[in-house]
């Protein structure tokens, strides 16, 4: 069995306001990528972290492609979030700041209509256009300082000149080999686009740092102009499709949502060059995806590290706990083949998505987090998980 210290592909330093490298302290949250399915579905998953009182005592987020547009409006909206005695947010805030305005991105057309419109359009990108959709419909003119102090928001991206992740956060943005930029005003909707620029149609988003005042730290072996310059950047997920990096080495809890997608079958793979490179790629992809959520799941059974993985693909009898939430493996696997896109969900998805991320954070929960935790109930009850509900 591998050991959990190869989930780190990172050196570990201590970088300004965080803890030492050799200590864990806190809990931290990670949301995985999936396009409009993900950013949904990790919805149901705040929502019952709130009422089990564990959102408001997070440390850290981490997220990667459409979990950082969920992690981006959560924390945008923080402090609108009126956390009791107990770290109970009241429904109506939660669902006033964070669901309905996911839900309202969750009904636009992004994807196709960048693509359309960065192709025929000069000096426009799809990047650009992506950015656009996310200024308007969720971030305005806000910026990586409108993030609160804590917990510490991350959001992730590949950066494909170094090969490693560029991370965006309100003390810093940085890649551990080019260096970082403290106390950055880049603006949201350009972070959280660069981590859900998925490729091929979406990516690469290019972040113009080259105005920006850089500190090199030990280690910083591609510390020079060429690499501080013009960053060309992909989804978060090309390197680390649960986000896990940043909350592993540093949090002593990390619970895992993650909604990401899996590779079909083929019975008949291309053989054509580009046909088969892709599905090369797409392997080893699938690859790594597996290979860190089973050493993640194997640190929790072995009690080395505390926490939880729920999936969109998790099956609810799967998890030992008593009087569970009801979901039939028919219905969340029709909920789970949703395609990885930016393109509109019906309310009737929308919904059933949350339910389910709902149902499987409270399975989750109870299992290995607080055995003492009462069950939750559905946000949306007249869309029930069962066999009858068909999509």
């Amino acid at each position: 069995m591998l050991e959990e210290v190869e989930l780190v592909d990172e050196p570990v330093r201590r970088l300004p306001g965080e803890s030492p490298p050799t200590t864990r302290r806190g809990t931290a949250l990670c949301l995985s990528g999936g396009g409009y399915r993900a950013m949904v579905f990790h919805v149901g998953v705040l929502w019952r972290l709130n009422q089990a009182g564990l959102l408001a005592r997070l440390d850290r987020v981490s997220s990667v492609s459409g979990g950082s547009l969920a992690a981006g409006v959560l924390g945008l909206h923080w402090s609108q979030l009126r956390f009791d005695a107990a770290g109970i947010a009241p429904e109506a805030d939660v669902i006033e700041h964070v669901v309905e305005p996911v839900r309202h991105m969750a009904r636009q057309h992004v994807d196709v209509s960048a693509v359309l419109t960065g192709a025929v359009l000069p000096f426009t990108s799809i990047s650009d256009r992506v950015i656009r959709a996310y200024q308007k419909h969720l971030f305005g003119e806000a910026t990586l300082q409108d993030l609160p102090d804590e917990p510490r928001f991350v959001i992730n991206a590949t950066n494909l000149q170094s090969g490693v992740l560029m991370r965006f956060s309100k003390p810093y943005l940085g890649d551990h080999r080019v260096g970082r930029v403290v106390a950055p005003d880049l603006p949201l909707a350009v972070a959280v686009a660069a981590s859900s620029a998925f490729p091929p149609v979406l990516s690469p988003c290019t972040v113009d740092l080259g105005h920006e005042e850089w500190v090199t730290d030990d280690g910083n072996d591609l510390a020079h102009p060429s690499f501080r310059g013009e960053v060309r950047l992909s989804d978060g997920g090309v390197y680390d499709n649960l986000g896990l990096e940043t909350a592993w080495k540093r949090c002593a809890r990390v619970l895992i949502s993650d909604a990401g997608g899996r590779m079909a079958a083929d019975d008949d793979p291309p053989d054509n060059w580009a046909g088969h490179m892709h599905r090369v790629l797409d392997v080893i992809d699938n690859q790594v995806r597996s290979l860190r959520k089973r050493q993640a799941i194997a640190a929790f059974a072995a009690g080395r590290r505390t926490g939880m993985y729920v999936g969109i693909r998790s099956q609810v009898g799967d998890y030992p706990v008593a009087e569970a939430l009801q979901a039939a493996p028919s219905v969340t696997a029709r909920l789970a083949a949703i395609p990885t896109r930016l393109d509109r969900l019906d309310d009737d998805a929308q919904e059933r998505l949350i339910n389910w991320g709902y149902v499987i954070c409270d399975t989750g929960l109870r299992s290995f987090v607080d055995r003492h935790l009462e069950p939750g109930s559905l946000p949306y009850p007249e869309h029930p998980l069962t066999e009858e509900q068909r999509g």
